[in-house]
Order: C-alpha cells, then structure tokens, then sequence
C-alpha cells in the first residue's frame, strides 16, 4: 500500500480544527490527513464560517478569498 504524501484538504474540512492557526501537525492531530503526508492543499469545497490562519499550508485563489472573507488569514 503507497503511503499519501499529498493530499487536498476541503476549505469546508477546515472548520473541525479546533485551533485557531492551522498548520500541518493541526490537520493531523484532527485526523484531516495521514501521518505519511507532506504536502497539502486547501481547496475551495465547501463553506468556512469561522476565522483561521493558515500557516505553511498551500491554499488555491478561491479558497484563500473564502478564507480571508471569513476574517481569517494565509501565511507561509
């Protein structure tokens, strides 16, 4: 079985992370992604209604708008 080391993450997915910066070690400890993962993308899919900051995670345009919409921020 081929581990995942990349995987998409829905913006929707995002609202079950109970901490208010998101990073890789967050997305794991909420069980979004595998251990075995090292790159991942947030892609615009679904809603988020609360204000997170991304840190070090890849985000697409519209995802990024949604997210910065909803008072949250995207940092490398």
């Amino acid at each position: 079985q081929k581990s995942l080391v990349r995987q998409e993450v829905r913006l929707s997915e995002l609202a079950k992370v109970s901490a208010d910066v998101i990073d890789m070690a967050a997305l794991k400890d909420a069980g979004l992604i595998r251990g075995t993962t090292l790159h991942v993308k947030v892609m615009l899919s679904g809603e988020i209604n609360k204000a997170v900051t991304l840190k070090g995670i890849p985000v697409t345009k519209g995802a990024k708008a949604a997210i910065e919409a909803a008072g949250g921020k995207v940092e490398d």
